[in-house]
């Protein structure tokens, strides 16, 4: 079954139009035909952003889940399975069940030109249509207004997590013209829930806003996090402090996410809904996210894993590798689309060394030759290996490093995580 699966999804890839219109009509014609399944959803939580989509959708979903919610979520990527990215009601979607669905679609869609995000969105609508629940979260794919997910006509949340550049190519050259498109996703009536940003681009994100009569919170003003310790932080909403346990997932962003999360949680107490603290407390203290800082080991070195691949995520690591006080060598890959030389300039002061390898079965990723040329212009070593049986091979037998990071996509750790963990 799982080999079928694949089969058919190789398949949906070649649909691909050979010139991407960024609209959603393709979609909406689709839609159409299998009778509108966007517009008979339950309740959406809509997340844009450019960092911190998926762990603050898992902390919803979490919490949520605590208080006896059925949820559904939609996420991407997916780290191993595609089943990963479809969630109807708190279980992963069965791979019978998403076989029969998407053979179902691909049939009403007759081979004409769609992209592959275009019709497995296609899929999870249709499939979050026909099973209840209480609330559907959306992580959109790429940027917002043009966004296969903002199909969608209403939503009671709207949440833009941290922004910055990344995917230029469809979303403008510029932080202002990225943050636009990520704005994309508000509906009117909505609640808009803003997490930390650049002063830039919060300035920005006010006047952009600020006529529309939706509810707005920013981080900042409305929601804040007050202090921070080595098990719990404060997080004032509004006039009230609230006292949260640190979330299991590792680096101080992942309670900026969680901050996210439980402000959207306290407005939804405030329109009829109870979660009480306990329930958010159980729920952050539960979340657990693939892939994020996580950690395993490879002959009793550690090692992380996280799938940062843009300037902002590689601050992340920074700050809390410097935190730790901790230097890592790391084995890294990342898609050619990326930012590469800026990522290494940020990581660089933790970095004692470099294993540069292609992500097997990624064509568009940056080649070890690529990866090797940007470190020697910063003057941070590195070693071309063609697998990651021969890193892990040079790390163990000649390095014998005291940490190991694994990082620059979220496609190689997702390949790889299983030989760590």
């Amino acid at each position: 079954m799982p080999k079928q699966l694949d089969k058919l999804l190789q398949q949906l890839i070649t649909l691909h139009p050979k010139y991407i219109d960024l609209s959603l009509n393709r979609l909406l014609e689709l839609l159409q035909k299998i009778d509108n399944p966007h517009l008979k959803l339950p309740p959406i939580i809509h997340i844009a952003g450019t960092n911190g989509k998926g762990s603050t959708l898992s902390y919803l979903r979490h919490i949520m889940m605590e208080n006896k919610f059925l949820v559904h979520a939609y996420i991407s990527p997916h780290l191993k399975s595609f089943n990963e990215r479809i969630i109807l009601a708190n279980k992963e979607v069965v791979t019978s069940k998403l076989l029969k669905n998407l053979q179902y679609i691909k049939k009403i869609n007759n081979d004409n030109p769609i992209t592959f995000f275009e019709i497995t969105t296609a899929v999870a609508f249709y499939l979050f249509s026909k099973q209840k629940a209480d609330f559907l979260i959306l992580e959109t794919g790429l940027g917002g207004r043009l966004d296969a997910t903002n199909v969608v006509q209403n939503s009671l949340i709207n949440i833009i997590t941290p922004i910055d550049i990344d995917h230029q190519e469809y979303l403008g050259k510029n932080i202002i013209k990225i943050t636009n498109e990520k704005l994309g996703i508000v509906k009117k009536n909505s609640n808009i829930i803003i997490g930390k940003q650049k002063k830039i681009i919060t300035s920005y994100i006010k006047e952009k806003i600020k006529k529309k009569k939706n509810t707005k919170l920013f981080y900042g003003k409305q929601f804040k996090i007050m202090k921070t310790n080595s098990k719990k932080f404060t997080l004032r909403y509004k006039k009230i402090h609230y006292s949260i346990n640190n979330p299991n997932l590792l680096g101080n962003h992942q309670i900026e996410n969680a901050s996210l999360a439980v402000a959207a949680i306290l407005r939804l107490n405030e329109l009829g809904y109870n979660f009480s603290n306990k329930i958010i407390n159980q729920g952050i203290f539960k979340t657990k996210w693939a892939g994020r800082l996580e950690k395993g080991q490879l002959n009793n070195i550690p090692v992380y894993l996280d799938g940062a691949h843009n300037p902002d995520g590689a601050t992340q690591l920074l700050k809390f590798f410097q935190k730790q006080n901790k230097k890592c060598w790391l084995i890294f890959g990342m898609l050619n689309n990326k930012d590469l030389l800026s990522y290494l300039k940020i990581i660089k002061p933790i970095t004692l060394g470099v294993i540069a390898i292609k992500i097997k079965g990624e064509k568009n990723s940056f080649t070890p030759q690529q990866i090797s040329m940007n470190c020697s212009k910063l003057n941070i070593a590195c070693f071309e290996k063609k697998s990651i049986k021969d890193a892990n091979n040079f790390l163990t037998t000649k390095v014998m490093p005291k940490n190991i990071l694994i990082c620059g996509s979220l496609y190689l750790v997702g390949k790889i995580r299983y030989l760590y963990l």
